[in-house]
């Protein structure tokens, strides 16, 4: 989404018009040319003095002062702007940072979830497994009970059915053969 904000981000404000046609950055120049005017100026000797032209003197130091203040002006907007960018900067790159750490504990949470869900699910197919094995050894012990039951029942019928056909066939034989 984008706000006010974003949109003015690439845009800096225009800087100050310089009120005269000398360039900024043009004290510089007037400071040396102060400078070299006093270390070209004669010396009277016997002092530690200079004898300087003191018109070429107030005429650089009253453009001084006229180009002073612009100057300034523009140092000014400079640092302003400065700030401005920094903050706008800071403040971006503080909503990346909580952005980035949202994100990073909404996929740890995830991968907790998916690792806590992972190992309920083993537990359940454990759980499951294990049922199923002690229900099938409980089967096959019932069965097995049932069919040593029947096999004893079935033993005992065919031990009552020998001996009825024992005696079945000591009945029907002539006596005395």
């Amino acid at each position: 989404m984008i706000d006010e904000r974003d949109q003015e981000f690439d845009k800096p404000s225009p800087p100050p018009e310089p009120s005269s046609s000398a360039p900024v950055g043009d004290i510089h120049n007037l400071i040396a040319e102060l400078v070299l005017a006093l270390n070209e100026a004669k010396t009277i000797p016997g002092a530690n003095r200079v004898l300087i032209d003191r018109d070429q003197m107030m005429g650089v130091i009253e453009l001084l002062q006229e180009r002073l203040p612009e100057e300034m002006r523009t140092a000014r907007w400079m640092v302003r702007e400065r700030e401005i960018f920094i903050d706008r900067t800071n403040e971006k790159a503080r909503e990346i940072i909580s952005r980035a750490r949202s994100e990073a504990a909404e996929m740890v949470a995830n991968t907790q979830i998916i690792a806590e869900a992972t190992e309920e699910a083993n537990i359940l197919v454990r759980r499951a497994e294990d049922r199923s094995r002690r229900i099938r050894l409980e089967a096959e012990d019932y069965a097995e009970d049932r069919l040593s039951r029947l096999e004893d029942g079935l033993i005992r019928v065919l031990d009552q059915v020998r001996a009825m056909r024992t005696e079945l066939h000591q009945s029907t034989r002539p006596p005395g053969r």
